[in-house]
């Protein structure tokens, strides 16, 4: 039967998260591994008054199909929460999408052929590598610092391909890293991308989880030729199982998109898109988003302290405004994946940083989720891997 399948087949891997992710169902393990929302913050009483608001107002409607660019309503719900962030664009520029994992997969359909040249962070987003992986890219990778993407760095690979179809960042809160792009290098990003005549998809589940700092304007704000194309997603500030998200684009690219999705799912659904504009509607969301921001700002600062107390020398980390994640960097000799095995042996997970470059290398990088732990796993948690380290440190420095 290998002969009936497409060759796309070969080269598409089940997500190493996704795996390790099955491992830590079990509720003896402490997962720092998903990039999970904490579900004792979900909004849940206040969606079953949303549910039964939806239903009661216009039910028949909310069960029906419905057109491909989303439900209006909840389109100018955003486009007004986009300008408060420094974003001006109409519903027209907006289309709702099934997750931000479908605005990754539909920009690969859009914009990429066999052989395309994608730009990234380097680490980037694992799911966004398997995403573009479908249409077979080759992956260029930019080296980050503190404040993000290398400006220098990125001229020099746009001069050296200069044919680059697509560059793909996550300006706020990296994941993995947890890194924030500086608004200068914001600004210089836009500048290149016209120069070099290149797309730029700009991916922001996390900018709303800010703990430290002013807020940065997203890329999209100074856009000035119509190219960055701005995703961003309900999932880290309301729930990630309703599954809704958005793409903010020119009129003459989004047409491109709606094409895909029609042929993809027709629409994202229609309860859903409704419930999340109601309870925008009932409730108020900044309220809830601040919620979120004092629990995660404590678990950042808890998981911080341990690592500092735990970790041994040679051990580096990033320390987030915000985000879910922070960004673990070994010393060279230490294999992230072997130290994992060690670790789901004492019931303790994370996702190795390999995965996340999208040409492989890097093996002594990890990332930790600080989310979705109580504030006694995360202290558990991180003892466990610091001990484990330090053995593993000591059996080197034996040999």
């Amino acid at each position: 039967m290998a002969g009936h399948f497409a060759r796309r087949v070969e080269q598409m891997k089940a997500s190493e998260i996704r795996e390790i992710l099955k491992v830590t169902e079990r509720p003896d393990v402490i997962s720092f591994a998903g990039g999970l929302p904490a579900p004792e913050l979900f909004p849940v009483e206040e969606m079953k008054a949303v549910c039964t608001a939806v239903l009661s107002d216009d039910g028949r409607a909310a069960l029906q199909y419905s057109t491909t660019e989303g439900y209006q309503p909840l389109r100018e719900q955003i486009t007004a929460r986009m300008a408060e962030a420094g974003v001006v664009a109409s519903c027209t520029d907006v289309l709702i999408v099934s997750g931000s994992q479908q605005g990754l997969d539909l920009t690969g359909k859009v914009f990429l052929d066999e052989g395309d040249i994608v730009i990234c962070e380097s680490p980037t987003y694992l799911a966004a590598i398997n995403a573009f992986k479908t249409y077979s890219p080759q992956f260029v990778e930019v080296a980050m610092d503190e404040q993000g993407m290398i400006m220098s760095a990125l001229e020099e690979t746009l001069q050296r391909y200069p044919q680059a179809k697509l560059i793909y960042t996550i300006p706020d809160f990296q994941n993995p890293t947890g890194r924030t792009m500086s608004i200068d290098r914001r600004k210089r990003l836009v500048e290149l991308a016209n120069q070099y005549d290149v797309m730029v998809m700009e991916d922001n589940p996390y900018g709303e989880l800010r703990f430290a700092g002013e807020r940065v304007p997203p890329v999209k704000a100074f856009d000035t030729e119509g190219r960055v194309i701005y995703q961003s997603t309900f999932s880290k500030v309301l729930t990630p199982g309703i599954r809704v998200g958005w793409l903010c684009a020119a009129p003459e690219i989004l047409q491109k998109y709606i094409i895909f999705k029609q042929s993809t799912d027709l629409h994202t659904n229609t309860m859903a898109q409704r419930q999340v504009s109601k309870f925008m509607e009932m409730f108020d969301l900044k309220e809830h988003i601040e919620k979120i921001r004092k629990v995660y700002k404590t678990r950042r600062n808890l998981m911080l302290e341990a690592i500092k107390s735990e970790f041994p020398a040679g051990v580096t980390y990033t320390q987030p405004d915000g985000g879910l994640f922070l960004w673990v960097e070994l010393p060279k000799e230490l294999n992230a994946r072997d130290l994992l095995i060690k670790c789901l042996e004492k019931q303790v997970a994370f996702v190795p940083g390999g995965a996340f470059f999208p040409n492989g290398g890097n093996e002594n990088t990890l990332r930790l989720n600080f989310s979705n732990m109580s504030e006694e796993r995360i202290v558990e948690g991180i003892a466990r891997i610091g001990k484990l380290i330090k053995e593993i440190c000591q059996e080197k420095n034996r040999q």
